[in-house]
């Protein structure tokens, strides 16, 4: 048995220790399969290809089950995918702008996939490679590797990276994301890119979904959605949700809806902070966010027109929310924002829980 990894947290009073034990060797073969956890009523369904989480299937306050995350049926779809459904993005994810950065003096240009600047880590970023799957067990985790090569959609050094989710108890899922720069600096600010609907992933919009996001700033951006390097306050603002409300109360005073980062109240590190809870009426499914992260991305699926997913249905404007925490947008280019260079002999440890309830 190979040496085991421990992480511990405390959430909710609750002492939380997750034992990671590389007890089932698998080959690192470039193979793409589906992977499922399940522990309860909880079942979560994964590919190698992008890390992607494909679907999660919840009890309602009924029982009845429902998959709550948008995605497709085939892994083929996911290769051709534009949304970045369930995926890990990265090696920096968010947007750069100007596709472009400077480290230690010397100039880094980035893949321009998105106009003149670069979108979760290039056209050909961590969600369109194929991870190995390092070790699963299927009532517990399974932990996705892969190595990203100096030079990478134009991010500098090798780094090995490695993403686990985990089940915890009967209604809890985590998900770790690490990373290790070898040999050269380099930022790195990894992300999960899921779409919930909590009333099912084929149900239509996610505009009568009350939200509560414990922040109080957000950076706000420029019209291709670049930071200015501001902070501002959201007080009075349509980005308030420091107390439960519909997302669709005020969404018709943004233009096209919600796409911007959120600074997390609290100081961001080791320790994880409540970050969000979503709440869905009609199924009284409810779900908590905790993350060791400074901010969370709200992002209410404004782009998606007509895309076809699971089982047929049709994704629309609005039809999922997401909640990317990560680190902020732009910070290679914003020296007031949380660094993000990761340098040789230092770790990137970047931690999720997902706790789901129904009443």
């Amino acid at each position: 048995m190979a040496e085991k990894q421990l992480w511990s947290s405390h959430v909710l009073g609750l002492s939380v220790l997750v034992v990671l034990s590389c007890c089932v060797s698998y080959s690192l073969c470039k193979e793409i399969h589906t992977y499922t956890l399940t522990r309860g009523n909880l079942s979560v369904t994964f590919t190698n290809y992008g890390a992607v989480m494909t679907s999660l299937l919840l009890p309602d306050r009924h029982g009845k089950q429902d998959d709550v995350v948008l995605g497709f049926d085939s892994v083929d779809s996911y290769k051709n995918d534009t949304s970045y459904f369930g995926a890990i993005v990265g090696r920096v994810a968010n947007r750069i702008g100007g596709a472009k950065f400077e480290l230690n003096g010397q100039l880094y240009k980035t893949d321009p996939n998105e106009g003149r600047n670069t979108l979760h880590g290039g056209s050909k970023g961590f969600s369109d490679v194929i991870w190995s799957v390092e070790n699963y067990v299927p009532n517990s985790h399974i932990t996705f590797k892969y190595d990203s090569f100096d030079g990478e959609e134009g991010f500098p050094g090798d780094v090995t990276v490695k993403v686990t989710y985990m089940l915890i108890g009967v209604n809890k899922l985590a998900l770790k994301m690490e990373a290790k720069p070898l040999n050269k600096p380099t930022p790195i600010n990894l992300a999960l890119h899921t779409y919930w609907n909590l009333r099912g992933h084929n149900s239509g919009d996610i505009l009568s979904h009350k939200i509560q996001l414990l922040a109080g700033k957000i950076t706000p951006v420029d019209e291709k959605l670049i930071p200015t390097g501001e902070i501002t306050s959201i007080e009075g603002t349509p980005y308030d949700f420091l107390e439960p409300r519909e997302i669709g109360s005020r969404i018709k005073e943004l233009p096209g809806g919600y796409d911007i980062n959120y600074v997390i109240d609290g100081i961001a590190g080791k320790h994880l902070r409540k970050t969000a809870v979503v709440s869905e009426k009609v199924t009284g499914r409810k779900m908590e966010l905790w993350t060791n992260q400074p901010g969370v991305q709200l992002y209410t699926s404004n782009m998606l027109t007509r895309v076809v997913g699971k089982g047929k249905a049709v994704y629309d404007k609005y039809g999922g929310l997401c909640l990317e925490t990560q680190g902020f947008p732009d910070s290679v280019n914003h020296k007031n924002f949380p660094s993000q260079i990761v340098n040789p002999g230092e770790s990137y440890l970047h931690v999720m829980l997902f706790r789901f309830t129904a009443h």
